[in-house]
């Protein structure tokens, strides 16, 4: 059943929406940038607590940016393990993203949307994606900035890689009705804790994982 508007009763309307991902994305850019440190370190505690080796072979994340969560100490570690490192670069609107190998000598200038990025360099395929979270739910649902570049880039990949979402418990909320684009996450962390996403593992009740346990198989991701 649809409402007058086309809408079917659980799907969050656009502007709601927007205006949701402008809030929490406000109350985060507010942060004094040592409350954002601390959390990042929490954040950085709970990721190593639960994969204290690499969850991949090739591991994507997001150079920091407006007081998201700064992971670099963590991917650093994984990198140390023997893990590859990868940056997202925006080629383009409307086109899923590209990965370049990055180490801590690697030269960074802006991409097309002004995010730090190696814009030469060997492309990758990422297995693991650690993808800042600006809005989010329990199940693994979230709201980047508008753009859906790694909703995208996921549907693109012929295989199912690892998601761990990175996120301040202020960008928490208690649903976001997924659209037929989203993607679930596996993994969720914050400040707070770590949980398997229940989208991804409905068996898990939002429970924190036991220190240095491994996430239960991701199933098959819909086609």
């Amino acid at each position: 059943m649809k409402d007058e508007k086309g809408r079917k009763p659980d799907e969050m309307p656009q502007d709601s929406r927007q205006s949701l991902r402008a809030t929490r994305l406000a109350a985060r850019r507010a942060c004094a940038p040592e409350q954002a440190a601390a959390w990042s370190r929490q954040i950085v505690a709970h990721l190593l607590r639960v994969f204290p080796r690499p969850p991949g072979k090739r591991i994507a994340f997001c150079w920091p940016i407006h007081n998201e969560p700064d992971v670099r100490a963590a991917v650093g570690v994984w990198r140390e393990a023997g893990a590859t490192i990868a940056l997202p670069v925006t080629i383009a609107p409307q086109t899923p993203l590209v990965f370049r190998a990055w180490t801590l000598q690697t030269p960074l200038a802006a991409d097309a949307f002004g995010i730090p990025a190696p814009l030469s360099g060997e492309l990758l395929q990422p297995d693991v994606f650690v993808i800042p979270l600006n809005v989010f739910d329990a199940a693994g649902y979230r709201l980047g900035y508008g753009g859906g570049f790694f909703d995208r880039t996921l549907a693109a990949l012929q295989y199912t890689p690892l998601t761990l979402g990175v996120g301040f418990e202020l960008g928490r909320v208690a649903r976001i009705p997924p659209q037929t684009h989203d993607y679930p996450l596996d993994w969720l962390f914050t400040e707070a804790g770590s949980w398997a996403a229940q989208a991804r593992h409905p068996s898990q009740n939002e429970q924190p994982p036991a220190a240095g346990s491994q996430p239960p198989e991701s199933r098959r991701r819909r086609r």
